[in-house]
């Protein structure tokens, strides 16, 4: 009965945030310039906003005029000095919290502002409004009847000099308003353990002893703790241990490669499946719709957006514009401005309309070479980084080279597959396979979490490519000369089985 009155009053609440989203939709660009002044009002007294005269902007034109672009490299040393306790340097409050990512050429990894604002007013609000489409779009929803099973990191939170640093969804856990906590499992003591191994049958010994009805998390580790939770309780699906399991929020890598086995997991029509677009940085995008692969781009979270086109972003031609000037199926990265103190901050993703009333899209990539289909945000930087210092401790020479995953099947942890052609082999392909596996885990911290015990990822495999693989396949598909170059990274495996034909003889493709 109480479960009862807490899923009828809840929903209750939460379906009221329908109205505050039918205005921004209704009216963005409005909405979009508000939050632009009201950020640029707050943040006068900075020093960013005084080195940009902040309290003289008036207009979107005069901000980008005055206001440069960013990434991490230009805001690492104001971060530094924030996370030592210094305030009041690009944003007013504050910053306690620090979400830890994966690194650039220069960091290891990423320290990134969460603010009090950014905290209530953007991550916890979308996971509000997350709930409230959910009931919105299902009426006859019990969500509440039981607990959310929610994933987090698996970081630990460095307390110093007054601030705390660690994964985002550890900070947001041990953060977490009452409500959310009383509705979710497990508790914050295993939510936050740091070591996988012993957190693994931790959650799965507290959670299958309560009625959940929703999962949330990223598909990758919810798989790993999906099957254990079966391997402990000897059931044939998760149906059979939370019969009242309705829908699985998930989102920081693409679904795709785990649809079908996600099937097998929850077999059982009724199981909706609910994407988020989130980082760090912000709370973006939220599927809005049942069975929809987009996502409504929320435009009341204290983020100002801009668009860059990929058709020019990196070359002279390129222009920043606002939302009101995007088109439809365009690639374009993403510039925000946060309540969180990013001033015209490149987040490094791309995204395609696929709407414009109201705003809808889908997540189409990077703007560069990645690799993230574990969670382990793998670029390019670290890619090279690791083959230089893995070259220095066993000799050899690489021509070219290309990865992609080893999706995960089954009980079976997924991997990074390298085709590499060497002009010098090395003295014994398996140590370089394993000292470049180490190498990566130094320069990124997130690969090194994935394979920290097998957990999610194992060791890489190297496939040594017969002379001239590459260039076959670059002829084969008419791309010889020019800036044609080989895909390093890839969130697929197109190009890696069809240079693998190659390699075993066949000319087709």
């Amino acid at each position: 009965m109480a479960n009862a009155l807490v899923n009828s009053v809840v929903s209750w609440f939460l379906k009221k945030r329908i109205h505050d989203m039918e205005l921004f939709m209704k009216h963005p660009q409005e909405l979009q310039d508000n939050i632009l002044q009201d950020l640029i009002y707050y943040a006068r007294h900075t020093e960013v906003g005084k080195r940009y005269g902040f309290d003289t902007i008036k207009s979107y034109a005069e901000f980008a005029n005055r206001v440069p672009m960013s990434g991490y490299v230009e805001m690492q040393d104001s971060i530094a000095r924030s996370m030592k306790g210094e305030g009041n340097i690009f944003w007013p409050s504050d910053i306690k919290w620090f979400a830890k990512s994966s690194g650039t050429t220069s960091a290891r990894s990423k320290y990134i502002p969460v603010s009090q604002q950014s905290l209530e007013d953007c991550h916890y609000a979308a996971t509000k409004d997350l709930l409230c489409m959910y009931l919105n779009n299902n009426p006859e929803s019990k969500i509440f009847k039981g607990k959310g099973l929610r994933l987090g990191g698996s970081n630990t939170l460095d307390k110093k000099s007054g601030t705390v640093a660690g994964d985002l969804s550890s900070i947001l856990i041990d953060n977490m308003p009452f409500w959310a906590d009383y509705s979710s499992t497990p508790g914050n003591d295993v939510a936050l353990m740091a070591n996988w191994e012993t957190k693994m049958p931790a959650i799965v010994q507290e959670t299958i002893k309560e009625d959940v009805t929703s999962l949330a998390g990223v598909p990758s580790w919810m798989m790993v703790l999906l099957n254990n939770v079966l391997e402990t309780t000897g059931k044939n699906d998760i149906l059979e241990v939370w019969p009242q399991m309705e829908v699985f929020f998930h989102g920081g890598v693409s679904f795709d490669p785990y649809v079908e086995q996600f099937k097998k997991l929850l077999p059982a029509g009724h199981i909706k499946y609910y994407e988020t677009y989130n980082a760090s940085e912000g709370f973006f995008a939220i599927q809005d719709t049942n069975d929809s692969k987009e996502l409504l781009l929320m435009l009341d979270y204290g983020i100002f957006y801009e668009f860059i086109s990929m058709k020019t972003y990196g070359t002279p031609q390129e222009k920043v514009i606002p939302i009101s000037e995007v088109e439809l199926g365009e690639n374009y990265a993403i510039i925000i401005t946060t309540n969180a103190g990013l001033w015209r901050y490149k987040i490094g993703d791309t995204v395609r309309f696929t709407s414009k009333s109201p705003y809808r899209i889908k997540v189409s990539g990077r703007t560069k070479h990645h690799i993230n289909v574990f969670g382990e945000e793998l670029i390019i930087e670290n890619a090279e980084e690791a083959l230089k210092k893995t070259i220095k401790e066993i000799p050899c020479a690489i021509k070219d080279y290309t990865v992609a995953p080893i999706f995960m099947e089954g009980k079976e942890k997924g991997a990074h597959e390298w085709m590499i052609e060497f002009a010098t082999q090395p003295d014994n392909v398996s140590a370089f396979a394993k000292a470049l596996d180490h190498n990566l885990q130094r320069v990124n911290s997130d690969y090194e979490a994935k394979r920290a015990n097998d957990i999610t990822l194992k060791q890489l495999i190297i496939h040594n490519a017969k002379p001239d693989v590459f260039y076959k396949w670059l002829k084969k598909k008419d791309k010889l000369g020019g800036q044609h170059k080989i895909p390093r990274l890839s969130n697929s495996r197109e190009y890696m089985d069809q240079l693998l034909e190659i390699d075993r003889g066949s000319t087709s493709l």
